[in-house]
């Protein structure tokens, strides 16, 4: 089974190679692997941001690095219906409706490796 928990990258290199690099070395590189926070915390962190701050454009990337890095369904789930309190209820909706084409294409790939 290959190693699904590769290093993240910056995906637009072809078309900004230093803002790739920065982003790689500095936020992928240096601040994802920081001690004091594990990837799997980093990932709630990371996601409960995206989504109270509306930024669907990189809500799947983080989404699928969280499933990742051990976060579960159910906890991304709890994560949304809480933040459905503070972050607004269009919030939660909108990150629901991201949230559900990443969890159909995990589970029909998780399918896929079993077998």
């Amino acid at each position: 089974m290959p190693d699904t928990n590769l290093p993240m990258r910056a995906p637009w290199g072809d078309l900004a190679p230093r803002l790739t690099e920065i982003t790689d070395t500095i936020v992928f590189d240096d601040v994802w692997q920081r001690p004091g926070l594990s990837p799997r915390d980093r990932s709630l962190i990371t996601v409960a941001s995206l989504m109270s701050l509306y930024r669907g454009n990189e809500l799947p990337f983080h989404l699928r690095k969280a499933l990742e890095n051990g976060v579960t369904r159910a906890e991304i789930i709890e994560l949304v219906t809480h933040l459905a309190f503070y972050a607004g209820w269009p919030t939660a909706a909108s990150a629901l409706a991201i949230i559900r084409p990443i969890f159909a294409e995990t589970a029909l790939a998780e399918a896929d490796a079993q077998g």
